[in-house]
């Protein structure tokens, strides 16, 4: 008898002794990398409190540690309903495991998240415990400039080449007062509090959105979001400093986004999932206040003097003769624009709309935007295209998108001379009989598209190429832009390459190069083309005639801060926004993402460069007081210059 009992008392000690020593804490699981130096192994009396649940397993949380790259919060993984009943929040639990690494999904581009799977040993010490969420702006802050270290060259996470690096390869150890990227990993699984924070876009089709919290924050416009812009070493500011809000929780849904609502705190615990960090809200936030979406109308008027010309830019969004936002464009074009003198249109859909019948031509589409814009103001329209060759241009199957001109001819009318080019005749300058530019001979097809069959231009939208003259003869060319879009392919910034795939960039590099310069064919010369091959257009022009007007405008799908896209147009042409000296951080006329952006610019010859430009960004659509109340993903710009 005396014998068991002692042994008893040393079989307790042992196992206590035992149990120390098998021990792992939650933040020896995580690391201070960006995966667990434990992947594969078992992990034994894991301790944490339970701080939330969702469908799919339930966080906890441990003590933190001096080493802020390592969380101290972990997902546990597990479909078993016995394990889920097994625990509630609050609960002081010990339990074992296998620390493995998991994407949200098959998207090679995730980042792996670090989980504890196959929960064993579950064990509640105690119940109604609580923890005290990091408070974001007070106990930390996230970066303001950069995502990630792997983002290496002078753009940044724009830089070209692309998905240089993968961060799960390198996994270095993360550095979350420098990056983003780092900064959130380092708080992966643990409960955090967002106060006061502000919508930064719409809902997506989740119900999820981005935000900024009190914290510093670089790019804020005066809508309240962010601008994405240069930070002051030059490099492009990617706003790491914002978070994704998902689905609560508790099934509470979501309120509708726009950008600059206000919220109430929002706590909740930071998981990995679908190419983002995000907070996984403990129950949905509220509303606190809404920006008024009233927008105002352009201050930038047509003039009666014939050498200033108003013009209007304008992404339609597929817009097609019976689409049910046509006569919203028509009132943006005619109350918020006020009719400038050339409309730059995209997006303008055939005759039959996205139906894939073979028709080409837009003249029903554009016949019927010119007459709702003539009922709301009173100005009548001529439009004038090139026919687009069946399903060649991308966008929606059947739809045949192409650039368009609205034009007031009561101001400016095409160059007569030249016939109106087809979908593959490629226009260029053409010298008269006077050896220069003249009024007849500006261009052979007139409009006309550049370089057509140039591969630059494969399953993309052509340039549409015009001459123009104003009522007392001066003379001048556009250029309607719609370059390759940026497909499904990209990776998300949050994501493993780094940089970022961006998808078609080279593409988009290539038709920059093709409209701007005629000595610069890299990119053509890399699809088989030989140099002679290459058709340029803008360089052509300046050569006949240095002091030419000339102005490019439309969606080229990017930003000026790639700079590798835009590099062929340095010295030749000069962006209007930089011109009329608007502050960096009100340049947008887009919202994605974390990020207000410019993918729509205006781009002016020397000669009308150095006349004085004004331009304005009408913000009817990234304004809207909600996602469904918009007309198109694109806002109008307007621009005034001086062409004589």
């Amino acid at each position: 008898m005396f014998a068991a009992r002692h042994w008893a008392v040393w079989l307790g000690q042992w196992t206590a002794i035992v149990s120390s020593v098998t021990a792992v804490n939650i933040t020896d699981i995580q690391g201070p990398a960006f995966q667990s130096p434990l992947t594969g192994q078992a992990a034994q009396n894991v301790a944490g409190i339970v701080t939330a649940k969702a469908s799919t397993g339930f966080y906890i949380q441990g003590p933190s540690v001096s080493d802020v790259r390592a969380s101290s919060g972990l997902y546990v993984y597990s479909t078993s309903s016995k394990v889920l009943n097994a625990v509630v929040v609050g609960d002081s639990v010990t339990l074992s495991g296998k620390v493995q690494e998991f994407r949200s999904s098959s998207d090679p581009t995730y980042l792996y998240g670090t989980e504890l799977g196959s929960p064993t040993n579950i064990t509640i010490l105690s119940h109604n415990n609580t923890v005290k969420p990091l408070v974001l702006g007070v106990d930390r802050s996230p970066p303001t400039q950069q995502l990630s270290a792997l983002d290496v060259g002078r753009d940044g996470f724009l830089s070209v080449p692309n998905n240089q690096s993968r961060i799960d390869v390198v996994n270095a150890t993360m550095q979350p007062n420098k990056y983003g990227v780092d900064f959130w990993s380092s708080l992966e699984g643990q409960l955090v509090t967002v106060p006061k924070p502000v919508s930064i876009g719409f809902e997506n089709s989740y119900g999820e959105f981005w935000v900024r919290g009190d914290w510093k924050a670089t790019g804020v416009n005066t809508r309240g979001g962010l601008t994405l812009a240069f930070g002051p070493d030059g490099i492009p500011d990617a706003n790491p400093e914002t978070i994704i809000i998902g689905s609560p929780l508790d099934g509470t849904q979501n309120p509708k986004m726009c950008v600059g609502k206000t919220l109430t705190d929002i706590t909740g615990v930071v998981q990995y999932q679908f190419g983002f960090y995000y907070i996984l809200p403990l129950t949905a936030p509220t509303v606190l206040s809404t920006p008024d979406p009233t927008v105002s109308p352009t201050k930038l008027k047509s003039s009666s003097n014939t050498c200033v010309l108003t013009i209007g830019d304008y992404n339609v969004d597929n817009m097609g003769p019976e689409s049910s936002h046509l006569p919203s464009v028509a009132a943006h074009i005619g109350d918020y624009l006020l009719t400038p003198d050339i409309m730059f249109l995209q997006e303008i859909q055939d005759n039959s709309g996205e139906t894939d019948d073979g028709t080409v031509s837009a003249d029903v589409t554009l016949s019927t935007l010119t007459a709702a814009i003539a009922n709301i103001s009173a100005v009548t329209y001529n439009y004038t295209e090139v026919i687009s060759e069946n399903d060649q241009d991308g966008g929606v199957p059947g739809g045949n998108i192409r650039p368009a001109y609205l034009y007031r001819e009561e101001k400016v009318s095409l160059v007569k001379g030249s016939p109106v080019g087809g979908p593959l005749n490629a226009t260029k300058p053409v010298f008269g009989h006077d050896g220069k530019l003249t009024l007849r001979h500006q261009i052979s097809f007139n409009p006309g598209r550049i370089d057509p069959i140039n591969v630059a231009w494969n399953v993309s939208r052509k340039p549409l190429v015009a001459a123009w003259e104003t009522t007392d003869g001066h003379r001048f060319f556009t250029i309607n832009v719609h370059d390759a879009s940026k497909s499904d392919d990209s990776s998300s910034i949050q994501g493993d390459p780094r940089p970022p795939i961006n998808s078609d960039v080279d593409q988009r590099t290539s038709q920059v190069e093709v409209i701007a310069v005629s000595d610069f064919p890299f990119r053509i010369l890399q699809n088989n083309m030989s140099l002679g091959d290459a058709q340029t257009f803008v360089k052509s022009i300046l050569k006949l005639d240095p002091l030419a007007s000339i102005i490019i405008a439309g969606d080229f799908n990017e930003f000026i801060q790639t700079r590798s896209v835009f590099a062929a147009f340095n010295g030749l042409v000069f962006e209007a926004d930089e011109l009329a000296g608007i502050d960096p951080v009100e340049r947008y006329t887009y919202v994605f993402d974390q990020s207000m952006e410019q993918l729509d610019h205006i781009f002016l010859s020397p000669v009308v460069s150095l006349r004085g430009v004004e331009v304005e960004h009408v913000h009817v659509n990234s304004w809207a007081p909600d996602y469904d109340s918009r007309t198109s993903d694109h806002d109008p710009s307007v621009a005034r210059v001086r062409i004589c």
